[in-house]
């Protein structure tokens, strides 16, 4: 056996080896989905009886039953994820728009004060929600906000700092002279932006946009503060009124309802998962 034979037999154990640790981990990564899924299609009294991936007695009434919510109520999981999707949507373009809008303010605009204030912008990343989270309610309470959807939806036109500080790379890798030649054939700032840079980050604006979704999706603190109707409530709220501690829990029907709440973002990733790692990756670009 000459060098190259063992060569490209030493690369095959080798990648042999990395592909199964990959798969054996991945599959213990997975294994809570998994198990998740397919409890759902299990009775009550077998969920916790095995961790057995394989449902003994196959059931459809989890998901029946979770679906129509409650016999107290007329609101179903219909009008609860009809609440998600449209919180989710309408706060995923007011992020993605006004956060592009205060990236290219940083990134192309010389005013005073504008290291400053790109500082105290990032410096917000570093604040956790709870830290905003009384003198928010304060606030809101006081607009009267409490009880609709104005308090999720609002804050999140003001712009985003990781948002801004992700398109603000974008905006920095491209050449000044494009700003240059638009100027010379008559553009104002707000046509350069409109015109010229903003289809130039499409990446960036898909990447914001998916996380801005995926966040606003799985919130949980935010809904609870403020949506206290059920008619209000998002799926998130809607699952946690299944678990109820002081008398019987409907695993069942959480964990039916739970996996139809991932197919939103399940979706949303595999059709823009390339504009994921291109947007990230690229934050890295000099400045």
């Amino acid at each position: 056996m000459d060098l190259s034979q063992r060569q490209r037999r030493k690369d095959f154990i080798n990648s042999g080896l990395y592909h199964l640790f990959m798969i054996v981990f991945g599959f213990f990564m997975l294994y809570p989905i998994l198990w998740m899924i397919i409890s759902s299609f299990k009775p009550n009294n077998e969920i916790f009886d095995s961790i057995s991936l394989i449902p003994v007695n196959l059931t459809f009434e989890n998901y029946i039953r979770g679906w129509r919510f409650s016999e107290n109520t007329q609101y179903s999981f219909t009008n609860f994820f009809a609440n998600s999707i449209y919180i989710s949507s309408i706060t995923t373009i007011g992020a993605v728009l006004s956060s592009s809008l205060v990236a290219y303010g940083f990134a192309r605009i010389r005013f005073r004060g504008r290291a400053f204030w790109f500082s105290c912008m990032f410096l917000t990343l570093m604040l956790p929600y709870q830290v905003v989270m009384v003198p928010q309610y304060i606030m809101f309470f006081n607009f009267g906000w409490v009880n609709t959807f104005y308090p999720l939806i609002i804050p999140q036109f003001c712009g985003q700092a990781f948002f801004i500080f992700l398109m603000v790379q974008f905006f920095r890798g491209v050449p000044m002279e494009l700003d240059e030649s638009a100027v010379i054939d008559g553009c104002n700032k707000f046509n350069i932006f409109i015109r010229i840079l903003f289809p130039l980050i499409k990446p960036a604006l898909i990447t914001s946009a998916i996380f801005s979704f995926y966040w606003r999706w799985d919130d949980f603190l935010a809904h609870l503060l403020y949506l206290n109707r059920t008619q209000l409530y998002t799926v998130s709220l809607a699952l946690r009124n299944f678990a109820d501690p002081t008398s019987h829990t409907d695993w069942g029907a959480i964990f039916a309802m739970g996996s139809l709440s991932l197919l939103p973002s399940l979706v949303i990733f595999f059709l823009f998962q390339k504009y994921i790692v291109e947007g990230i990756s690229t934050t890295g670009m000099k400045a």
